[in-house]
């Protein structure tokens, strides 16, 4: 059967889309490396946590909230823990798991860190679109998220970044 190629407006709003998804990631990460001394996705597991109840997740949820490898959360994890940014704990309900917790110092981190994260945020997105043109630009990634998880019917309410 023959695929169903993009057409000329898919191709180009897809190359658009790769594109802007590469240079949004490495502007977030080197303000955050310049700023903060973290990568984005440091950054992004202190977030996480800090959103969490009690600052804790199991480590595979945290893998999953992130979307990195379990391999590559460890490691990062690790380093977090060197720096005492988060601390990891043995789960009380089940001896093979662990949680990550954010310690009191990561909380610091993450506070400081975010006034310039989320100025590069609106500087790169929110700043170049009209209201109408950032509820829209919301609605369509909603819809892609649900597409993309359509196994688990997720809720707009149930989307990570409006825990």
């Amino acid at each position: 059967m023959e695929p169903r190629w993009l057409d000329a407006e898919e191709q180009r709003t897809w190359r658009a889309y790769i594109a802007v998804s590469a240079l949004l990631e490495d502007e977030l990460d080197q303000q955050l490396q310049n700023e903060a001394g973290m990568p984005h996705l440091y950054y992004w597991i202190l977030a996480a946590l800090a959103n969490s109840p009690e600052r804790r997740l199991r480590m595979t949820a945290l893998a999953e909230r992130v979307k990195v490898t379990r391999s590559r959360l460890t490691y990062a994890v690790s380093r977090l823990a060197k720096d005492g940014w988060l601390r990891r704990e043995d789960s009380p309900t089940d001896k093979r798991g662990h949680l990550a917790v954010l310690t009191d110092e990561g909380a610091a981190i993450l506070a400081r860190a975010a006034p310039g994260h989320v100025a590069t945020v609106r500087a790169a997105i929110f700043d170049r679109l009209t209201p109408e043109q950032t509820r829209q630009f919301g609605d369509i990634l909603e819809i892609i998220h649900e597409g993309l998880h359509a196994g688990e019917r997720a809720r707009p309410a149930d989307l990570p970044w409006r825990r």
